[in-house]
């Protein structure tokens, strides 16, 4: 009997340990199961981050493709001044995308200094040469040829150049900036629609139309007036007044004196029309009292149409002006594509709309 009990819990005690062991190789498979689970979804994840690191050095590469290019551009007045710094801000924003070095030069828009200026980027030989083409073709045509020739890209902004842009286009020359004679249209007619103005009454253009491309701009505004048989007057602005745009205030208050039935004045010249508030103010008129058409966006304009003093303006965002010619050159350095040819304006701000925008302006974007 104590045999066999005995016996009995050997069994027991055998069938527990082989249960046991059973149990715990069980749990260990288990373990190594979910460990090597973890290690292959560590290895995909690491796999992933990889892949993700790789793709965003790759987008890196490409958006500082441009390191070791160097372009000149012009950009028109002077450093900071009202129709200068959104284009300057344009062309730094692209620079800093790409990776480019941006040579600035400012003309205060004399067409020899402009001329001048390229020679000087010619001779420092860099990857392009933004110009801004009022000088006109012919006074362009031998230097622009010259480049073409030592495989420099050019391209213009605020100016077309439309015979150099036909030759040279397959070579990166494309255009950014406002359909000039049509913007200076769109001006005249927005300003008689302001003023609501009829047949026989008088009006100023005061602008460039003397200048072989930029001119075309206020020929637009001119030919507007014209159209609608208004008795039209015509002051060209002097190169002085070019330079320094407050030295047309005499000017306009000596017409406005003499000429005390001129219900508008138009002109197509951006820091002229930063002036303009001053013009009415010294001419002893009132925000209501003669219509005031112009071009861009300076803090000076803003200023004077929150208060009424100018009417409306055409913007031909020169921010896009000094973006896109960068850019332009880029995709040809890079890319081998064509001249784009751009156009940056086709409407007007107007004291009303001029709210809806004033923090872009104070950025310097438009």
């Amino acid at each position: 009997m104590k045999k066999s009990l005995l016996w009995i819990v050997v069994l027991v005690l055998s069938i527990s340990m082989v249960t046991a062991f059973s149990l715990s190789g069980c749990k260990t498979e288990e373990a190594a199961t979910e460990e090597a689970a973890t290690e292959e979804a560590a290895t995909e994840e690491a796999a992933t981050e990889e892949a993700a690191t790789e793709e965003a050095a790759e987008v890196t590469a490409e958006v500082t493709a441009g390191e070791g290019i160097v372009i000149y551009a012009q950009m028109g007045g002077s450093p900071g001044d009202p129709s200068t710094l959104p284009r300057q801000n344009g062309a730094a924003a692209a620079a800093e995308q790409w990776g480019c070095e941006i040579v600035y030069q400012f003309s205060e828009w004399q067409n020899d200094k402009m001329i001048s200026q390229f020679k000087e980027a010619l001779a420092a030989e860099p990857d392009g040469i933004i110009i801004m083409g009022h000088p006109g073709v012919d006074a362009f045509r031998t230097f622009v040829e010259e480049a073409e020739g030592k495989g420099i890209i050019v391209t213009t902004n605020n100016t077309p150049l439309p015979e150099l842009e036909v030759t040279y286009g397959g070579n990166g020359f494309g255009y950014a900036g406002a359909d000039l004679f049509e913007g200076g249209y769109v001006t005249g007619q927005q300003i008689i629609a302001a003023g609501n103005l009829q047949a026989g009454d008088r009006v100023l253009e005061y602008g460039l139309r003397a200048q072989p491309e930029r001119g075309k701009s206020d020929e637009g505004v001119y030919q507007a007036f014209l159209d609608a048989d208004l008795t039209v007057d015509y002051i060209e602005i002097t190169p002085e007044v070019d330079a320094d745009a407050t030295l047309c205030i005499p000017i306009l208050t000596g017409y406005l004196a003499s000429n005390p039935d001129c219900k508008a004045i138009g002109t197509q010249h951006g820091n002229v029309t930063s002036t303009m508030g001053e013009v009415v103010k010294a001419a002893g008129l009132g925000p209501d009292d003669i219509v005031i058409g112009g071009i861009d966006l300076s803090p000076k304009t803003v200023e004077a149409l929150q208060e009424g003093y100018v009417d409306l303006v055409l913007d031909q965002i020169l921010y896009l002006q000094g973006y896109l010619p960068v850019t332009q050159i880029m995709l040809t350095e890079l890319y081998g594509m064509p001249g784009l040819h751009i156009n940056t304006a086709s409407g007007v701000v107007t004291s009303e709309s001029i709210a809806d925008i004033l923090s872009l302006i104070d950025e310097g974007i438009r």
